[in-house]
């Protein structure tokens, strides 16, 4: 009986995987067609990733996206990682409960009142739409994940780690870099590869706060696909497809070099 259960939840498990991998495969498959339509696999070729590395526009807007997201992230971690120390350090639960409800609201609201609440907020206060537009609303939609991250870790710590620290003559400073970031190294990761992601694939909130002559990868793709099918689409997503997996394969390296020499000393 036990064996039939766990054949059938694997056989569960290959078909969801199956359902959300093959569009991204068969998108991939004929980014190498020679034929240049997805109806038929002619023949085998680069022709389309050629295209895409010679096409100046596009490199800029792959830099532009690239930018965006590493400078959204690195500002989005530390603001959410201050954030969540600020939620974990409140004593009472009301405030706690109200700051959480909060920021748990802005990551399931949906991204279409995200991204027209920013641009009504843009346009009122005179920011014009470009860069800065961008930066800033992808630092607002990636805080509130890096303090989802981080603030488990928080809690799972130990109080009398910084009670310990105090009494040793630590000052705050020092019971904030040698005690509680290194203990949250792992949350600290993880929320800065997820605000990463978030906003290289955003593609909602961005197109509503991009302005005339500015653009990402995601608006990009969406609006050469509106012009008519052209494979030099699936060697761009397949690009970026492959980069992600790099990414994810990153964390996870990271993150087990991390629990290692925690494994060890607890061994110890």
């Amino acid at each position: 009986m036990l064996k039939n259960r766990w054949k059938l939840s694997n056989l569960y498990l290959i078909a969801i995987f199956i359902i959300l991998y093959a569009p991204i495969f068969y998108l991939i498959l004929y980014s190498f067609n020679s034929g240049g339509s997805m109806r038929s696999f002619e023949g085998f070729t680069w022709e389309f990733y050629a295209d895409v590395f010679q096409d100046t526009r596009l490199l800029i807007i792959v830099l532009n996206t690239f930018v965006i997201a590493l400078l959204s992230a690195v500002i989005s971690t530390i603001l959410g990682v201050l954030g969540a120390i600020a939620i974990y350090q409140l004593r009472s639960n009301r405030p706690k409960q109200t700051l959480l409800t909060l920021n748990n609201v802005l990551i399931v609201s949906p991204d279409v009142i995200i991204g027209a609440s920013f641009l009504i907020l843009f346009t009122f206060i005179g920011i014009q739409l470009g860069f800065v537009s961008v930066l800033l609303a992808h630092i607002a939609f990636s805080v509130p994940i890096v303090v989802i991250m981080v603030l488990p870790k928080l809690e799972e710590m130990s109080s009398t780690l910084i009670d310990a620290a105090r009494d040793l003559g630590a000052s705050s400073w020092d019971v904030l870099s040698k005690v509680i970031l290194p203990y949250i190294k792992p949350g600290i990761f993880a929320g800065f590869f997820l605000a990463l992601t978030y906003s290289l694939d955003d593609f909602a909130v961005t197109f509503f706060v991009t302005g005339n002559g500015y653009s990402t990868l995601s608006v990009e793709i969406y609006s050469r696909a509106r012009q008519g099918v052209s494979l030099s689409i699936n060697a761009l997503s397949a690009l970026l497809f492959l980069f992600t997996i790099l990414l994810v394969a990153g964390y996870y390296f990271i993150n087990q070099r991390n629990q290692k020499p925690a494994s060890k000393e607890e061994r110890g």
